[in-house]
């Protein structure tokens, strides 16, 4: 009985060894999963009220890294990279249909604050590498694991090595500085949160930008547009607007094109809140009332005409202008909106409509009906992601992200990679992908998943990967030094730029801290400032922001090079 014991405990111990530590694709899993598991479930403890989230991932991986886990290199490298593409190319998918009318009022700007942030970030690695006597071929490792950039890295590597110069000390002092260039981010955020920003800094400032509609009533005093029909009106601006009801006298109505407008009318808009100066003076007179109170029954307005958001679920409504299905004419109701992604666009005849979108009809009940059995509703239709286009879309991530891209001066092709191909498909397939008839909705939690699983095996796997060799580069003489000097180029600039962000050019915490993470090309300083804030104002800043940041990193890497490494 005891030999058999022995033997079974033995037995076990042999299973154990060979699941955990004995290379293989099942070994690899249950690696990255427990790492993964673990790291997720210490990611929800908060001390001082502050939690990790996602991010205790890549510590977790860190430290399984040191205890001599290891899984075989070429899984690795693929757990990792997938994983990086799928959170990247999903949050290009999220923020695409928003993305261009975002950067229209805000991106320029916000833009100019990445830039800012990368010069500032350059300009402080390049006094600490004669401060502190840092040989530049080693620096431009240090800023690369500082900004989280291994496109930089990269780049970086092929300029040293077409010197004819090693690449080793770029990758290793890259290495030991990753973890604190995604904890400085984080950091950053937390001091202020802490002790910068004031209540008001939660609520957001972009919210006009984000949020494309606005309803007002004006009372028709102008006499020069009495007597003219809504066309007609339409036909003196350069103003889009959309008008869901008009009251003449005591009597509404869903107005058509036809319908014309006389003195004392009551019209009721929807516009863009840039333009109300503008229609104010076109129709008269502005109204008091404010019709943008969510608490408004719209069906009291007049017994005969209901209001009610449907959602347009037949895939044969994608890709289609709205103009085209002629609902007016037909069913005699009026659109007032559209909704998509959260962002509330006019309902013009141009728009081309996506699955997914929220339509807001007015109309007599009976037509809203039969408006509501032409564009679906059926929310159980809108459950099923399209996977499809989310692997169309990785596939065209790899292609755009491998193109050459030449630059004067610089012998070495910049290329977008796999961090920068994925988001600028993942935006442009999220945009336009409609117009070529395909279907790119995902509901807002088969997106939040996918990001979730995406983000969680590249942390995994990059904790790691730096895990094994962390602990020994920071014994070496220069390791604390370029730990060091790697953590001020995260620190500085990151809490410079978001309180100037947010003090100077009156961004809300969630928009400056995306436009930091953005620049920083650090997915878990945003994943930090998603758990902090509601909304995707992080998400929409740090797409925005990424693509042009990334860029000029990679340029700057092999630009900082050529200029300083002899």
């Amino acid at each position: 009985m005891l030999r058999d014991g022995k033997s079974s405990n033995f037995a076990f111990m042999n299973w154990f060894e060979s699941l955990f530590f004995e290379q293989s694709a099942l070994q690899a899993v249950c690696v990255i999963s427990v790492i993964i598991a673990i790291g997720l479930g210490l990611g929800k403890l908060r001390v001082c009220g502050i939690s990790l989230g996602v991010t205790f991932v890549f510590f977790t991986g860190i430290f399984a890294g040191h205890l001599g886990l290891a899984i075989d290199p070429g899984m690795l490298k693929y757990a990792q990279d997938f994983g990086l593409m799928l959170f990247v190319y999903e949050l290009g998918l999220k923020v695409g249909p928003g993305f261009f009318s975002s950067f229209r009022t805000g991106g320029l700007r916000m833009n100019m604050m990445g830039l800012g942030l990368v010069l500032l970030g350059t300009a402080t690695a390049v006094a600490l590498s004669y401060l502190l006597s840092i040989p530049m071929a080693d620096m431009v490792g240090i800023i690369s694991g500082a900004t989280t950039n291994t496109p930089a890295l990269g780049a970086a590597q092929q300029a040293l090595n077409q010197l004819g110069l090693s690449a080793d000390g770029a990758a290793l002092s890259c290495a030991v500085t990753y973890p604190l260039g995604v904890v400085g981010v984080i950091l950053a955020f937390v001091v202020v949160k802490k002790f910068v920003a004031r209540p008001k800094d939660y609520e957001s400032h972009s919210h006009a930008e984000a949020d494309h509609t606005f309803v007002t009533e004006f009372h028709v005093t102008n006499p020069g547009i009495e007597g003219l029909t809504l066309k007609e009106v339409h036909n003196l601006v350069d103003t889009r607007f959309v008008v869901s009801r008009i009251w003449h006298g005591d009597v509404v109505s869903i107005p058509g094109p036809d319908e014309k407008l006389l003195g004392g009318d009551r019209v009721l808009t929807v516009i863009n809140e840039d333009d109300l100066p503008k229609l104010t003076l076109l129709f008269g007179e502005k109204a008091t009332t404010d019709w943008n109170n969510p608490d408004i029954d719209w069906d009291t307005l007049d017994k005969n005409l209901i209001s009610r958001t449907i959602a347009v679920s037949k895939p044969a409504l994608n890709g289609k202008r709205l103009g085209s299905l002629k609902l007016r004419n037909h069913y005699g109701i009026n659109i007032s909106r559209v909704t998509r992604s959260g962002v509330r666009l006019l309902a013009t005849p141009n728009l081309l409509l996506q699955l997914g979108d929220r339509i807001t009809i007015v109309g007599e009940a009976e037509a809203v009906d039969r408006v509501e059995q032409l564009v679906g509703n059926s929310v159980s239709d809108l459950k099923d992601p399209n996977l499809a286009a989310i692997f169309i879309g990785m596939v065209l991530s790899l292609i755009v992200g491998s193109i050459p891209i030449a630059i004067p001066g610089i012998s070495v092709p910049i290329k977008l990679g796999l961090a920068g191909g994925p988001i600028v498909v993942g935006i442009l397939i999220g945009r336009f992908g409609p117009q070529f008839h395909m279907v790119t909705y995902t509901t807002r939690s088969a997106n939040l998943m996918l990001r979730g699983i995406g983000l969680s095996l590249f942390l995994a796997c990059l904790g790691l990967e730096s895990g094994s060799q962390f602990l020994d580069t920071i014994m070496r003489s220069d390791g604390l030094l370029w730990i060091g000097a790697g953590f001020i180029i995260t620190l500085i600039p990151s809490l410079l730029m978001t309180i100037a962000s947010m003090r100077i050019w009156k961004l809300d915490f969630g928009s400056a801290a995306g436009m930091v993470s953005g620049a920083m090309a650090n997915p878990m300083s945003l994943a930090y400032a998603n758990e902090t804030v509601h909304g995707d104002d992080a998400s929409v800043a740090y797409a925005t922001t990424y693509p042009l940041s990334m860029f000029a990193r990679v340029v700057i890497a092999q630009l900082l090079v050529i200029a300083f490494v002899h």
